[in-house]
């Protein structure tokens, strides 16, 4: 150590070295598991979802989120029964899902435009975020035809098909949307406000059948992407935290940052679950 060094500034120094230490070891074993979330998009069925024969989530709701679950990497068997179906009895849904180190991915049930369920895995977009901004991804998994996104009342986004996701980062905020039937602009879903949450992906799945009039939307969040300072200014004050607000309500708004211009729209990795 400097001999020049001032006992503070030495504690300082030792106390920063332990918390980066402990950061790098953090980051060692997330990158070492994988990190899943199911999602029930099938209306109606309560249900309870085996993962390699052990039951994992039981009496399901439709319309919710699991929480986060931390996986070893590798293929796993997935059953969805009916709740409180005996184990071994005939799956409303089976299928695989093969996850890797470090990946963040989302099970979807949700029905496909044959009105078949099916299981469908999407890979989770966990690169950071710009400060003040959040991103917002939309995924159709709804046994509906193509949609449009409408911003106030005019197409912003056209033909989303089943199966198919965007996202896009803009500047945290309030913003107005709604999704129709492509080619109309009479809304199945909204118009609503929505609230774009900083440093977090807010990921809106439209599930449902649009045959049976009760298509609706499910969202899941992921925090904790805020980009590191590039400084820090010294002083007594502490540092700035988010709070990331969930988001309710349209996620199919993302293509409202179209008309605000600068916001940069890529695909999503997905995969079916076979």
């Amino acid at each position: 150590m400097n001999k020049h060094m001032v006992p503070w500034m030495a504690a300082a120094t030792l106390g920063a070295s332990v918390a980066l230490a402990g950061v790098a070891s953090g980051e060692a074993a997330a990158q070492d598991t994988a990190t899943v979330t199911v999602v029930h998009g099938v209306p109606g069925v309560p249900v309870d979802v085996y993962v390699n024969g052990k039951l994992t989530l039981p009496n399901f709701q439709p319309e919710t989120v699991s929480s986060p679950l931390s996986l070893p990497p590798g293929t796993y068997q997935i059953a969805v029964l009916k709740a409180g179906s005996p184990a071994g009895s005939a799956p409303l849904i089976s299928g695989s899902a093969t996850l890797s180190s470090g990946e963040n991915a989302s099970v979807v049930a949700n029905l496909n435009t044959a009105g078949t369920p099916t299981l469908t895995t999407f890979v989770n977009d966990t690169s950071s975020v710009p400060n003040g901004q959040g991103r917002l991804v939309v995924r159709h998994t709804a046994d509906a035809p193509a949609v449009d996104v409408l911003a106030n009342g005019q197409v912003a986004l056209s033909d989303l098909s089943n199966g198919d996701q965007q996202e896009v980062t803009l500047t945290a905020g309030t913003i107005s949307a709604a999704v129709a039937l492509h080619g109309s602009t009479s809304p199945v879903i909204g118009p609503a406000n929505v609230n774009v949450a900083a440093g977090s992906d807010t990921i809106v799945y439209a599930v449902g059948s649009a045959s049976a009039n009760n298509l609706g939307l499910v969202t899941q969040t992921i925090s904790g992407l805020g980009a590191m300072p590039s400084s820090v200014t010294t002083g007594n004050s502490p540092v700035g935290t988010h709070h990331v607000i969930p988001l309710g309500v349209v996620g199919a708004a993302a293509a409202v940052a179209l008309l605000a211009g600068g916001a940069s729209i890529r695909s999503l990795r997905l995969r079916r679950i076979r």
